[in-house]
């Protein structure tokens, strides 16, 4: 198995890599949240790495970050999930994104994903409830959030608030709030 690969950045062309190991070219599939990262050509680029065997391929894909490589390991577990489907939720959104969307049980955030569909969607946050959630987020810089917060959010929501104005709202919000008195005080600030 091929875990990272340190060499020079030799092409980009979204969303593939060409890696030079020493006199060796290797195509590489990213997100774009690592395409958007990268060095420019010819400079010292180190990627972490999973390889994928199949009847037809063997392709490999790498990573900026092991918050990153391991959505993408939670998320080819899923069945009907392949790994072009993963790379896709991972271009659209970030690993804290994704853990706040299974926290919060959030479909309408992964429908935002080109491929993603309602169903999809609701699978994916079912499978990936306890497994992706506040510890994966919070290593990927989110922070973890309360179940609380996580219903706030999801109530300011479904009245019609943004994702980023909910979000701006919560993060306000005292963190051992409850629920009830924890909405009234985002719709005050919202308000404003």
């Amino acid at each position: 198995m091929i875990g990272r690969l340190n060499g020079t950045l030799a092409d980009k062309n979204p969303p593939q890599v060409l890696v030079d190991c020493n006199g060796v070219g290797y195509e590489v599939d990213v997100p774009m949240s690592t395409f958007y990262n990268l060095p420019g050509l010819g400079e010292k680029v180190s990627l972490l790495t999973h390889f994928v065997v199949r009847e037809d391929a063997q392709v490999l894909f790498g990573f900026g970050s092991p918050q990153e490589r391991e959505a993408f390991r939670q998320l080819i577990r899923i069945s009907g999930v392949g790994p072009r489907t993963a790379l896709s939720v991972l271009s659209g959104m970030s690993v804290a994104d994704i853990a706040q969307a299974v926290t919060a049980q959030d479909a309408s955030r992964l429908v935002k994903v080109p491929g993603i569909g309602k169903k999809t969607a609701e699978r994916l946050l079912l499978e990936l409830k306890g497994k992706i959630g506040a510890d994966l987020g919070a290593a990927a810089g989110g922070g973890p959030i309360a179940d609380s917060q996580a219903d706030i959010l999801q109530a300011l929501v479904a009245l019609g608030y943004s994702d980023k104005e909910a979000q701006a709202a919560v993060k306000a919000l005292p963190k051992d709030v409850a629920v009830s008195e924890g909405i009234k005080l985002a719709l005050k600030a919202l308000a404003r």
